[in-house]
């Protein structure tokens, strides 16, 4: 196997490892569903799934129902959702997803961490098209039949569907069905395990180990830092 190979193995392994880096994240996740449709997840499709990406994380009931509660208070801390674009050692182009109380301490991290590990980062759309916007959905792969639910939800705006290892299968569909999909799933009783929306690279950068050491020290200082929720990349991870 190659070094890439290893890393996305290690990267995946890391972004799991960190239980504060998940809570904290699904936290997140909870405060800003609730700002935006409020606290009952009858109501609030987007806090439904948070609720559900918390519970994929090992994160306690408890916490669960004090997240909510701290978003729901008058003196809820309020984060924005802001997203940066640049490149990594080598051309690899790189879009940070992060969710903030403090817009200027994210860039300044972000920026800093760029700089000092052979990037740089670029303005709104420098590197967004060479990406597509995607809604996964992962659901069990246990006693489904696989024709039957994708015929059904082809309507719902259903992509491409593709068995994963760990037993569940990865639904995806253009960032506009997003809603659609996850109402298709809800009217078959598909119980999702997990959702999100990630950039897809339209083509990928092959590199030699020793550049695909660089990027990776660049990528891992960024998903360390507290503010960021997701870091997607282009360079190839198949060999």
């Amino acid at each position: 196997m190659g070094r890439a190979f290893e890393y996305r193995k290690a990267r995946k392994m890391k972004r799991w490892a960190s239980m504060a880096k998940n809570f904290t994240k699904a936290g997140r996740e909870i405060a800003i569903a609730v700002k935006e449709g409020g606290p009952d997840p009858e109501y609030n499709s987007r806090l439904r799934l948070a609720i559900q990406n918390a519970k994929a994380v090992n994160m306690p009931k408890t916490n669960i129902d004090n997240a909510i509660k701290r978003a729901s208070s008058k003196d809820a801390e309020s984060y924005d959702e802001l997203r940066y674009e640049g490149y990594a050692p080598h051309g690899v182009a790189v879009i940070v997803e992060t969710a903030t109380d403090n817009s200027n301490r994210t860039v300044a991290n972000v920026r800093h961490i760029f700089s000092k590990y052979g990037g740089s980062l670029g303005t709104s759309g420098s590197v967004e098209y060479m990406f597509a916007h995607k809604g996964v959905f992962k659901v069990k792969n246990e006693g489904v039949d696989v024709e039957m639910l994708e015929l059904e939800l082809i309507d719902h705006g259903l992509e491409e569907m593709k068995a994963e290892e760990e037993g569940n299968l990865a639904l995806y569909t253009e960032f506009e069905e997003y809603g659609a999909l996850q109402k298709g799933l809800e009217e078959q009783g598909i119980e999702v395990q997990s959702a999100e929306l990630v950039w897809v690279p339209s083509h990928t950068k092959t590199l030699s180990e020793e550049e695909v050491e660089d990027v990776i020290k660049l990528l891992d200082k960024l998903e360390e830092d507290e503010d960021v929720i997701n870091v997607f990349h282009n360079m190839n991870e198949e060999d």
